[in-house]
């Protein structure tokens, strides 16, 4: 199963790549060097900052290839479904949630702490993103008002205590990812975000 959710990541991420990158009207070639950028951008850190040698899409070609056919699926099917920037706001929660917590995941079986663990989740959840927002002119969506790596860090702490009481992995997997999707798809539909006394003023 957890080869599958990561294809699937790798999918849903290439996806985010295209449609912010169809917006930019940049060529295929672009937009599947874009796709791949945001597919595998988060968990190339992850590995680089875990000392994990070789990376992952390197050691297994097969995320590179499903990351460049998504990419080139949806650069002729996405137009056709929809333009809007809120497609684009719950294509990257489900890409998030899916990442952070295979992050979440493979951290503890390499032999790290839960906390570390969460944080590598949360790093590889949102790097793609970042990666992809910056390579297209636009603000990250983690800096925007809606609750952004919340979602993250509440669901990987949960499968991070969850499989320290040996709950069976599977469930944990889908329940932990289905976790930050929902949290972050509410944030999205209602606009929730910290209260004032929770953000920094600046200058006013």
């Amino acid at each position: 199963m957890t080869y599958s959710l990561g294809m699937l990541a790798i999918a849903v991420f290439a996806v985010t790549g295209v449609i912010a990158g169809g917006k930019r009207d940049m060529d295929i070639l672009t937009i599947v060097i874009l796709g791949n950028v945001t597919a595998i951008g988060g968990g190339t850190l992850r590995d680089i900052l875990l000392d994990v040698n070789p990376i992952y899409w390197i050691a297994d070609l097969t995320y590179l290839w499903v990351s460049t056919g998504a990419s080139i699926l949806a650069f002729f099917l996405v137009p056709k479904i929809s333009r809007t920037f809120r497609l684009l706001e719950y294509a990257d929660g489900l890409g998030m949630a899916l990442f952070s917590v295979l992050a979440t995941e493979k951290t503890l079986l390499l032999g790290f702490s839960g906390p570390v663990a969460v944080l590598m989740g949360m790093i590889t959840g949102i790097s793609g993103g970042m990666l992809r927002d910056i390579l297209t002119a636009r603000m990250p969506l983690l800096f925007g008002r809606e609750l952004y790596a919340t979602p993250v860090i509440f669901g990987c702490t949960f499968f991070a205590v969850a499989r320290d009481l040996a709950v069976a992995d599977g469930y944990m997997q889908v329940s932990a990812i289905a976790l930050i999707f929902a949290f972050r798809a509410a944030a999205i539909h209602w606009g929730l975000y910290y209260p004032r006394w929770l953000t920094y003023p600046g200058n006013r």
